[in-house]
């Protein structure tokens, strides 16, 4: 098969012809139909990520947002055939630990991120496996395709369950910061719970994708005080805010902008220059009661809710997808990411 590998940190993506992946008793073998280019990808690519562990053994092929067909299966899958058309949450679970047991394989104690790991090789190639089927496929309904899978596949479902953690309810105030993949998902996810949304950005194209997605107000973080605003906007304060992005300036605007009571939800992963680490207004999250919490994916129980919003139409993450391209562009497309030149989701579609 054809695959689309990471050889070294930085350097252009190797397409070359690499061994069919064989299913274990209990793995199966997707065709891939389509596969996201994901910013974690990205971050890969530039070897960060190593103060969490995600810091592959190279070389490898990258990609976790995938849907397709099922190829083949290990003689004890029992839920799936061949010609079943899947997704996979980018977030391997076990299926036994108390973390799995309890709904929430996301938080599985021997999570793996598919592309990021050795033995889970990614989709980006022609076939991909996936380990302990049953437990980590998930069965698409009949009017969602390959390439609306991949689109739910990280950044979609990502911020569909930061939305989720946020607790968020009609009418109230909710900033995204960064409308990127995961804040043009969250967006568009809070406006269909009739939230009233803001999104904040330095790109104004971004800003406008983020309006036709539902926002209902904007904020150039160049050229206004993004605490301010938001308080002006909300007469007091977001209910919610989201940092799609995880860099200082993003983590501190959104807490910043709360009102009392609110809740701050941290979906975006630092870069090497905070390493992880950023400083927060302790005192002032005291006084006023506020909440931080963590949102990492989405657990593979949620897909049902996610998956029957976007077959009913309320949902669209296809309207994200913006380009369409083939293996040997996911080198340019990264180019494209360094020099912030992107803009919602590119799909591999032809391998």
């Amino acid at each position: 098969m054809r695959a689309a590998r990471l050889i070294e940190h930085k350097k252009p993506l190797f397409v070359q012809e690499v061994p069919d992946p064989n299913p274990g008793p209990q793995d199966a073998v997707l065709r891939v139909e389509a596969c996201g280019v994901c910013r974690t990808d990205w971050h890969a690519w530039q070897g960060d990520f190593s103060w969490i562990g995600l810091s592959p053994e190279l070389p490898i092929t990258l990609g976790h947002e995938f849907g397709g067909v099922v190829e083949e299966v290990g003689k004890d899958v029992k839920n799936f055939v061949r010609g079943d058309r899947v997704t996979v949450p980018f977030h391997y679970g076990c299926g036994h630990c108390e973390y799995c047991l309890k709904g929430v394989p996301n938080l599985c104690e021997s999570v793996v991120i598919y592309g990021m790991a050795s033995g889970f090789d990614g989709g980006y190639a022609q076939y991909v496996l996936v380990k302990n089927a049953d437990f980590n496929l998930i069965r698409l309904p009949e009017n969602v395709d390959g390439l609306t899978a991949a689109a739910i596949g990280c950044r979609f479902m990502t911020g569909y369950h930061g939305v989720v953690r946020g607790n968020v309810h009609p009418g109230d105030w909710v900033a995204v910061q960064g409308a990127g993949g995961v804040g043009l998902s969250a967006i568009q996810v809070a406006t269909a719970l009739g939230a009233q949304v803001i999104a904040v950005d330095i790109d104004n194209a971004k800003l406008e994708k983020a309006k036709q997605e539902g926002a209902v107000h904007v904020i150039n973080a160049k050229q206004e005080n993004v605490p301010e605003a938001i308080k002006e906007i909300t007469k007091g304060g977001a209910n919610v805010g989201i940092d799609a992005l995880g860099i200082r300036d993003t983590v501190l605007n959104s807490v910043m902008s709360l009102r009392k009571g609110g809740r701050h939800v941290q979906v975006g992963l630092t870069t090497s220059e905070e390493g992880g680490m950023v400083s927060l207004p302790v005192d002032m999250i005291t006084a006023m009661e506020l909440e931080f919490v963590g949102s990492l994916g989405n657990p593979h129980p949620a897909y049902r809710g996610l998956l029957n919003l976007v077959a009913s139409g309320r949902l669209n993450p296809k309207s994200l997808v913006t380009e369409e391209v083939g293996l040997e562009e996911v080198s340019r497309v990264f180019e494209d990411m360094s020099n912030y030149r992107t803009m919602g989701f590119h799909v591999i579609t032809r391998f």
